[in-house]
């Protein structure tokens, strides 16, 4: 109950000046591929000190309209971090639909399900499923919801970051059966110290556990090591890290952003020297610069 009571206080103080704010399923016909389960329930945990959602079975979308006067067409989908084992939604997912609203950015955080063999016949594309549909989602409501439908970004932080990168590079894998033919391709992605590459040494070990299990194969791995999947069709690309992170090397960063240039894909980095991980919007005078540089490469590409 204490959990629940700080969720909404901290929900109506972060969005009480949006105009108007939407929860939808994801898949209000069901879950794809899933497997039922009542023991499996969801909850609000906090291991890291800020507030997480663990045992997701029934993805949402929490859309974040901007008041009409600031709106621009742009929105961005979400995907706070947590390792695959929690959904970091407070500083990785309200404070961000905040700040973009504040840019006029429609934001949509996406409460993803989590890899679990426990509701999931494939834990490995259940993530990837909901991102997939996410982006589809919005693009079928890009005119009710003053949305651009080539303006449509995807963002990620640390576990979230690879959610991102695996929809920017497999956007057209058939993880499930769509309705119709509208894309899942998002226009851009936003990375935030994010976990790219799922080899040994580079990888968040946990992430990569809890996606495809502790005995994964090299061509699982190759799979969902981003880096390796780019093309000339990958989006383009924003991304930030810290040089001094210590659970999500930098690497990871340095990796897509090379696979991003060799195919002349349009990129930018940004590494600060320290910062550290997990720290959202920002928390010192180095790591806290991303934002303003973020929208100014929005600004660039006439996404804003």
């Amino acid at each position: 109950m204490k959990n629940i009571l700080v969720l909404i206080f901290i929900s109506l103080s972060l969005m009480s000046s949006n105009a108007q704010n939407l929860k939808l399923k994801l898949w209000p016909d069901g879950v794809p591929g899933a497997v039922p389960n009542a023991n499996y329930k969801e909850a609000v945990v906090s291991p890291w000190g800020t507030n997480c959602w663990e045992k997701i079975s029934e993805p949402e979308l929490q859309v974040f309209l901007p008041d009409s006067a600031k709106a621009n067409g742009c929105a961005v989908v979400v995907c706070p971090g947590g390792g695959y084992c929690f959904v970091s939604f407070v500083n990785e997912g309200l404070e961000i639909a905040k700040w973009l609203n504040s840019n006029g950015i429609t934001a949509i955080i996406l409460k993803y399900r989590l890899p679990s063999d426990l509701i999931m016949k494939d834990k490995t594309v259940g993530p990837l499923q909901d991102a997939q549909e996410a982006v589809r989602v919005v693009r079928r409501n890009a005119k009710t919801w003053n949305i651009h439908p080539e303006k449509i970004g995807i963002m990620g932080f640390s576990a979230g970051g690879h959610l991102a990168a695996s929809l920017s590079t497999h956007y057209t894998a058939k993880v499930y059966e769509t309705k119709d033919k509208v894309s899942a391709r998002p226009n851009f992605s936003l990375l935030i110290y994010p976990v790219i590459s799922l080899k040994t040494g580079i990888t968040h070990q946990g992430s990569r556990e809890a996606l495809l299990g502790k005995k994964a194969s090299e061509k699982q791995i190759a799979y969902y090591s981003n880096e390796l999947q780019i093309d000339k069709n990958t989006p383009p690309a924003f991304l930030v890290h810290s040089a001094d992170d210590t659970v999500v090397p930098v690497e990871n960063s340095l990796l897509y952003f090379g696979g991003l240039q060799a195919k002349k894909v349009k990129s930018e980095l940004h590494i600060y020297q320290k910062g550290g991980h997990g720290y959202g919007l920002g928390k010192s005078s180095t790591e806290n610069a991303w934002p303003a540089a973020c929208i100014q490469w929005l600004q660039a590409n006439a996404w804003l």
